[in-house]
């Protein structure tokens, strides 16, 4: 492939929700473009950006994926991302590295929660949007319907840029409401269409639809807005760059109509985007981080002829080419066997090898300017979120601040050898997918891992499997209790030990207090007078930080409390830093006891969409997991139910939704808040926790 200016170049991030027909769609524009030399389909996984066995045997998108193709000597860097909620934080860490998004919304279903959640996130970068409504072909796919539930989700500012032709198995091509022609197709052909006049029963409507759109394109601009008064219209010249710029300036968010498993409409898809989506170049600034505390965030223009500067938006480990790091060059020109400077890591580089990305394939490349996206293999230390480049010119491009995950499970290995790998299997994991934690549980020293689900969890293990080689169980998910006081204490703690020679002497004196939720710890040293001398202070506070990880009634972290240490006596000879920490240990214990001890638990938000049928059944099971309805919406004949619920009773309600609603229903949930656990489910938690041998070990007192 070859080199390409930012003005040649768009970035554009396919997003949606599951089962929406991104990827299909994408398989579309790449036969249509010549990109690939069939029509891939998500069903037999010869789709180009579902490429990893997982997608393949799972039909469906688990990873972002880039894929670029050319088009009317434009460059179209396409990144297909998942729509599944459990997935879909690979959609949020792609949106700072395009320019514009391809939203693909289903014809039947249309806007659905995961829809309005990479809405979300490309209203956060202020990224322009296109809605392409696929799936057109599909039984009960309806222009009207798709278009009130559009409209009523996201406003008036979306507005069709077409119309389809026909619907369900009569769908066949699509009315370009700014040139005014019909444009016809071959179900399953080329993508290439034919140019038509408008059929004459659609001639009305698509006048109607025309006056309409040049109406709200004319409203932000005064210079077409005095063209509109006068003539009663706008020239399709005028009309084109009137559109473009309400693009650009989130004015305006165009529909199109296509199918990807037919292929149509797929080359006007490709049209509009070179005609009408902004250009790399026209992003003009990149906020990064200030060159000094305080300071005002700096910019970096996207232009060649700047310092040569980029940011890594993904990593992918592969088994046989190792670490794939994805990057966006944001200005500058970046050549092969460059050699650049990480400025998040303080590490040199050399790109060697760089390509341009379809699917799985690395496709080299001279060079890549300012705007354009690109791949480089073997990287020694740069990983997701990275800046890097000119060393005279540094700069930190802000990194995506992803939610911490939901769930949480026991990983076992199956059997020694497994052990042994799955630390390095695991780590290479995380470096793929920033969603991903793996920690040792302190307490039980079981292996834990979290995720955002039980699905992506499922899908870790199965990764582990084929391609690390490495068998593990998963136990019952770890809720992550926190434990924290609803009440003050005032205590000493007293450590004294004597067994010839130097001794053991710490004293200390604290007041416990709560704090806010979220505000974890805080501690105040008020001693004076030198009763405790300021080098063993610090080990106080670290003995009553180690005894608050290891928790009191059931060996879960202590939060959300505060301690002022007033006082407390030392011994010339015998007290030293180890005395202290074990008194301040002691202290805790005694505080604990005292300020009245209470179990947090995680809340989630959750969100269900589900039929109106069975908007009922929902909500009185939603009650039983002691769940909280915070409010309902309805849309397009599903009933959206947002509630706040214990986490512990979330661990199975995928499976549970998927029976009570014969798989219509979806859900989404995220961490909200800690609150308390109600009495009767706290005494059983705390009796569980010691019976599995949680919970603080006796220190010694003399």
């Amino acid at each position: 492939m070859k080199t390409y200016d930012g003005e040649n170049v768009r970035n554009v991030a396919v997003i949606g929700h599951s089962h929406s027909g991104k990827t299909s769609l994408v398989s579309a524009l790449l036969y249509t473009s010549g990109g690939t030399p069939r029509l891939g389909r998500v069903d037999d996984g010869s789709s180009a950006t579902d490429y990893d066995e997982e997608e393949i045997s799972r039909q469906m998108t688990i990873s972002a994926a880039l894929a670029a193709l050319e088009w009317n000597k434009t460059k179209i860097n396409l990144i297909d991302t998942p729509g599944f909620n459990m997935f879909v934080h690979e959609a949020e860490l792609v949106v700072p590295a395009v320019d514009a998004a391809l939203v693909v919304v289903d014809s039947v279903s249309g806007a659905q929660v995961v829809t309005q959640k990479v809405w979300k996130y490309a209203d956060g970068f202020n990224l322009p949007r296109i809605v392409v409504c696929t799936r057109m072909d599909r039984e009960r796919a309806d222009f009207e319907r798709v278009m009130e539930s559009l409209t009523t989700t996201f406003g008036r500012a979306v507005v069709p840029v077409q119309l389809p032709i026909g619907a369900e198995k009569n769908f066949k091509g699509v009315i370009d409401l700014v040139k005014m022609k019909a444009y016809m197709y071959d179900i399953g052909g080329n993508g290439r269409s034919r140019v038509e006049e408008i059929p004459a029963g659609m001639a009305e409507k698509a006048k109607a639809a025309h006056e309409a759109l040049v109406e709200l394109v004319a409203e932000g601009d005064d210079e077409l807005m005095s063209e509109f008064f006068e003539t009663g219209t706008i020239g399709e010249e005028h009309i084109v760059k009137g559109i473009h710029n309400a693009i650009r300036e989130d004015r305006l968010f165009p529909v199109l109509f296509a199918s990807g498993l037919g292929n149509i409409g797929s080359d006007e898809v490709l049209d509009f985007l070179v005609d009408y989506v902004p250009t790399a170049v026209e992003r003009k600034t990149y906020a990064a981080a200030p060159a000094a505390p305080g300071a005002e965030p700096a910019q970096r223009s996207v232009d060649k002829a700047a310092p040569l500067s980029l940011f890594v938006f993904k990593t992918i480990s592969d088994p046989f080419s190792g670490r794939i790091s994805y990057f966006k060059v944001v200005s500058g020109v970046l050549k092969n066997d460059a050699t650049v400077t990480n400025f998040t890591r303080g590490t040199l580089e050399k790109f060697a090898h760089i390509s341009a990305v379809l699917g799985k394939q690395l496709l080299p490349v001279p060079e890549l300017s300012a705007g354009d996206i690109g791949a480089v293999a073997k990287l020694k230390d740069t990983l997701t979120g990275d800046s890097l480049g000119d060393k005279s010119a540094p700069v930190a491009y802000p990194k995506v601040v992803l939610p911490e995950p939901a769930i949480t499970f026991a990983i076992e290995p199956k059997t020694r050898a497994d052990e042994d790998k799955l630390g390095a299997g695991v780590q290479k994991m995380k470096e793929e997918d920033p969603m991903l934690r793996f920690f040792r549980d302190p307490q039980t020293k079981d292996f834990l891992i979290a995720g955002t689900g039980q699905q992506h969890i499922e899908v870790v293990v199965s990764k582990l499997k084929r391609r690390y080689h490495t068998e593990v169980v998963l136990k019952a998910p770890k809720v992550p209790y926190r434990e924290t006081i609803r009440g003050t204490a005032d205590v000493q703690g007293r450590h004294k030990k004597q067994s010839g020679g130097h001794g053991q002497f710490g004293d200390c004196k604290i007041k416990m207090s709560p704090l806010e939720r979220g505000k974890k710890f805080e501690f105040v040293n008020s001693t004076y007078g030198g009763s405790i001398p300021k080098n063993f202070i610090p080990a106080v506070e670290k003995g009553i930080l180690e005894a608050a990880a290891r928790g009191y009634l059931a060996g879960y972290p202590v939060v959300d409390f505060r301690v002022e240490l007033y006082d407390g006596s030392y011994h010339d000879v015998d007290s030293n830093e180890m005395s202290f920490k074990t008194a301040g240990r002691i202290a805790f214990k005694k505080a604990m006891e005292l300020a009245k001890p209470s179990l947090l638990e995680p809340v989630m938000q959750v969100e269900i969409t589900v039929p109106d049928e069975f908007a009922g059944a929902i909500m009185g099971d939603m009650n039983s997991r002691r769940g909280r309805i915070q409010g309902m919406d309805n849309q397009a004949g599903n009933t959206i139910i947002k509630a706040h619920c214990p986490m512990s009773e979330m661990l199975t309600y995928g499976t549970d939704l998927t029976a009570m609603t014969q798989g219509r229903g979806s859900f989404n949930m995220e961490m909200d808040h800690y609150d308390f656990v109600p009495g009767v489910q706290q005494e059983k938690i705390i009796a569980a926790a010691r019976a599995a041998g949680a919970g603080l070990e006796e220190e010694e007192e003399e």
